[in-house]
């Protein structure tokens, strides 16, 4: 997993107190759009270092994306 990949799940970690807030953070912050975002997420959870690096996060975000 490249240094990248890790700082898009440590940013995935953070909490916002709406999906305004968090979209304006992930285009600021990272300059993705928000699917751009969320594509590359999906792509992290599937892979084993992904939940080595954070196994609660990882799984959290398995369960929402997953429904």
């Amino acid at each position: 997993m490249i240094d990248d990949d890790r700082r898009l799940l440590d940013f995935a970690a953070r909490t916002y107190r709406d999906r305004g807030a968090h979209a304006d953070a992930v285009r600021t912050e990272l300059g993705l759009s928000v699917t751009r975002y969320w594509q590359r997420i999906g792509r992290l959870l599937d892979n084993p270092e992904a939940l080595a690096h954070n196994p609660t996060l990882t799984n959290r975000l398995r369960r929402i994306t997953r429904r």
